[in-house]
């Protein structure tokens, strides 16, 4: 099952965080996204053609972290907004990111 058709399950803490080995293996899934240098937290950049767009893509991405009850920390400039996924009752990944992610790329190309 894609990372997409997947949905986050609620995460209350008390589990280990996804090991870098772990978390560069479930990149592939998402090849724009990067692995910050702490292997805390993955990011990506969006390109859009101006702020009014950028602001209607976090508008859609907002949505989706309701739906999801997984909310990132984003960015938001003239022309981009950048996402970042952790889950911050583990200090670090789990796979609820990724899906995140996933599901935030398919707005992007959709």
């Amino acid at each position: 099952m894609s990372l997409t058709e997947q949905a986050c399950v609620p995460c209350q803490g008390g589990v280990e965080p996804m090991s870098r080995k772990q978390a560069e293996a479930m990149l592939a899934e998402i090849p724009e996204w990067q692995l910050d240098d702490s292997a805390r937290m993955i990011y990506r950049r969006y390109r859009l053609r101006n702020f009014v767009e950028a602001v209607d893509f976090v508008n859609r991405v907002t949505e989706v972290a309701e739906a999801e009850d997984h909310h990132p920390d984003i960015l938001l400039g003239y022309g981009y907004a950048e996402v970042r996924v952790q889950t911050h009752k583990i200090g670090g990944l789990h796979e609820n990111d990724f899906i995140l992610a996933a599901k935030v790329d398919a707005l992007y190309q959709g």
